[in-house]
């Protein structure tokens, strides 16, 4: 959860300064995504099934909110992270854009990835230390103490 507001206090702060309207959610949903993580194989915190969960569920709340709002696509910015699974985000976003009758638009920003770091840096962003689960926040707590 500290992860999460920190990650939202820094984009509301940022929306604010650039005039840009953000639609919240307002929910963190951790009950629900740990239920919906176990239900894959039974098997908490296996990366590529909370990564699926993960990837799925945001990208299509992306696609019915650019929806509701009459955007003709969607995306997001997972998209940067050199760290993220882009061929699984590709295909769910592709996969949610038929079934919604919307444009999911991929672009790989990889390459400017540290370029944004910088730039987050001299903005005084928040930079997150892992993805923002719970299992990712104690796979990074596990590798600081190695």
């Amino acid at each position: 959860m500290k992860e999460y507001l920190s990650r939202l206090e820094s984009l509301l702060a940022y929306a604010e300064e650039k005039e840009l309207s953000i639609i919240n959610e307002g929910n963190h949903v951790l009950h629900s995504f740990i239920e919906n993580t176990l239900s894959f194989n039974g098997k908490a915190g296996d990366k590529e099934n909370r990564c699926h969960y993960c990837y799925k569920t945001r990208l299509e709340l992306c696609a019915i909110r650019a929806m509701e709002a009459g955007y003709d696509g969607f995306s997001t910015t997972l998209l940067i992270s050199p760290y993220q699974n882009h061929e699984e985000i590709k295909r769910l976003g592709n996969e949610i854009a038929l079934l919604h009758n919307i444009e999911f638009i991929y672009r790989d920003f990889r390459p400017r990835f540290r370029e944004s770091q910088k730039q987050a840096r001299e903005m005084s962003f928040y930079m997150q230390k892992y993805c923002g689960c719970i299992f990712s926040e104690i796979e990074s707590r596990t590798e600081k103490k190695k």
